[in-house]
């Protein structure tokens, strides 16, 4: 059974970073690609970065994020982090871990940013930047 569980959320100030990282378990971490996904209340999820399996040598970042975060991966510890500085208000959001399914073919390409083509999910951990 496929685990992911998020930490790291909280709030900062705007301006400020906040590192999550999502642990996952249950099959080969290193075989699959992740992603962070965000969703702020009203609104639908979007993604926020991903990273290609094994080594993670493609990353991809959504438009409103590039330059800010940084997603990368661990396969020792079975871990993938997303490392966010300059933090906005507008960056206030539920952040989901997730993991591509088995078979899927866009990987080891380019991360996919649609939510459908993760397979698991992680409960998400609250990101809240005040101005």
């Amino acid at each position: 059974q496929v685990q992911l569980v998020e930490s790291g959320g909280g709030m900062v100030q705007a301006g400020g970073s906040l590192r999550l990282s999502c642990a996952a378990s249950g099959r080969p971490f290193s075989r699959y690609a992740m992603g962070w996904f965000r969703q702020a209340p009203g609104k639908e999820r979007e993604f926020v970065a991903g990273i290609t399996s094994w080594t993670g040598g493609q990353t991809a970042y959504g438009v409103s994020v590039k330059g800010r975060f940084t997603i990368s991966r661990d396969n020792a510890k079975n871990t993938v982090y997303l490392q966010m500085n300059s933090l906005k208000p507008e960056d206030t959001a539920v952040y989901y871990c997730a993991t591509s399914r088995e078979g899927s073919t866009w990987d080891p390409f380019l991360p996919s940013e649609v939510p459908s083509e993760y397979g698991y999910w992680g409960q998400g951990t609250r990101v809240t930047i005040s101005s």
